[in-house]
């Protein structure tokens, strides 16, 4: 099939870029059509190609910043004297003594510690301003908060320090410094549409993902027609959305149709009454890095010892041989695992090593408590492993099949099921099947006949 690449008169509107976000915009990749893409909230990490509606004012901070332009390290921040900057894997914190003054937050992966927002204390432990840093470490933005610790207004500052925009969060109003000009708008939403039409990007098909802002911003700008796409990626709760009646009752200016991106969603929505002409399932083109070559070879990524049934399951599947991996040092309750023949420890791994463990493994044991680490379960399900979770650890039910999850007290019943699967290559098979479609897993045409 011919594919038309033409992506001129289409922009992926986001609200934020997280997980949905970038696997929507990796799907139409996938599909062969590298539509731009503009996010509204921008966390200062962002990758190459995507277009900032804030950032798009401040200037290049690459190019200012030269060599110094590099993500902080989280010991990097400016302090007073004596006070004490200190942190984890999880975050970081600086003190006065005994005084708690400052909070730190990292950016994506939590194990390289570096900085994207600095909550700053008063002495009754409220925040009072969050510094925001990107990943040219840099400090782009600054929120204001009350007594109360509820948002006051936000100030966005030039590659060069300049404050360029600033957003009241109690008037709604948005003040834009541009060219020597002063600029008010009188809402976030007036402002995004000013920024489209500036950067002629207005009078494209709009596809988004969300009901609030980014379909306000659909509804301000000039109707030509209704082309305009929601992509739904949220679940739905006891009614349908307020804002997608607008566009099921046909009274949106520009949207005239709904892709529902989660099958539990989906089946929602219709038992509820919403139209089925207007909906569409549909899910998302994976960038899937291999096939599961059968092979009795398993990964768990830690960093805890907290292990839900570790020792039974290592025990009960001699055949399975068991690689766990943490980024941090293991506990002695840990390192005497590897007193078994089939278990392999990595303390400490490095990230090429851990690659090479997602390449070699072809099951994933979603079975640590604690925080998941490098996003490690959908990183089984790109690499095409079979993924077993605990209703009591799973980390992330997007990429793990129902069937797949058991409660801790029926650790015997995973036990069985994988043996059974090891046995017999046709139920493995059978069971990705079962894994690729709870993600939702689609083909490319999907996405060309929109």
């Amino acid at each position: 099939m011919e594919r038309n690449n033409r992506t001129d008169d289409i922009i992926l509107l986001f609200d934020n870029y997280g997980q949905d976000s970038r696997s929507l915009r990796e799907s139409f990749r996938q599909a062969g059509y590298d539509c731009p893409a503009v996010v509204i909230e921008d966390d200062g990490f962002l990758p190459d190609g995507i277009t900032s509606v804030y950032g798009h004012f401040l200037g290049d901070f690459k190019e200012t910043r030269g060599k110094e332009a590099r993500p902080r390290y989280f010991n990097e921040i400016t302090v007073p004297d004596y006070w004490e900057i200190s942190g984890t894997n999880n975050g970081g914190k600086v003190h006065d003594l005994y005084r708690e003054r400052g909070r730190i937050f990292y950016a994506e992966p939590l194990h390289k510690r570096l900085v994207k927002v600095v909550d700053w204390c008063d002495e009754n432990g409220i925040v009072r301003s969050s510094d925001h840093y990107n990943r040219c470490g840099a400090l782009y933005a600054r929120t204001v908060f009350n007594k109360k610790g509820q948002r006051v207004n936000k100030t966005w500052f030039s590659a060069s320090g300049q404050e360029i925009i600033m957003e009241n969060y109690i008037t709604d109003n948005v003040i834009l410094n541009e060219e020597g000009k002063v600029k008010i708008f009188s809402s976030k939403v007036e402002f995004i549409v000013y920024f489209m039409e500036k950067t002629g990007i207005g009078a494209r098909r709009i596809f988004y993902n969300s009901l609030s802002t980014p379909l306000f911003v659909s509804e301000k700008l000039p109707s030509y027609s209704k082309r305009d796409v929601l992509f739904w990626q949220e679940p739905v709760g006891d009614e349908i959305p307020g804002n997608m009646k607008i566009i099921l009752s046909g009274k949106a200016k520009r949207t005239n149709q709904i892709m529902v991106q989660k099958k539990h969603a989906y089946d929602r929505l219709l038992a509820l009454g919403a139209q089925k002409d207007m909906l569409r399932k549909l899910g998302f083109v994976y960038p899937f890095q291999r096939e599961n070559q059968h092979r009795p070879q398993a990964l768990i990524c830690t960093n805890s010892d907290q292990i839900e049934h570790c020792r039974e399951l290592v025990e009960a599947l001699p055949r399975m041989h068991f690689y766990i991996a943490a980024l941090t040092e293991m506990s002695s309750k840990l390192m005497r695992m590897g007193g078994y023949e089939n278990v392999s420890l990595y303390p400490n791994v490095r990230m090429d090593v851990l690659e090479t463990l997602f390449e070699k493994c072809d099951y994933y044991f979603d079975i640590n408590h604690m925080a998941e680490i490098v996003s490690s379960v959908r990183q089984a399900f790109l690499h095409n492993q079979l993924i077993f979770a605990f209703q009591e650890t799973i980390h992330n039910r997007d990429y793990v099949a129902a069937e797949h999850v058991y409660p801790a007290a029926n650790a015997k019943q995973m036990i069985t099921d994988v043996k059974a699967i090891l046995e017999d290559a046709k139920l493995l098979k059978e069971h990705l099947k079962k894994q690729h479609e709870a993600a939702a897993a689609e083909e490319a045409e999907a996405y060309m006949e929109i």
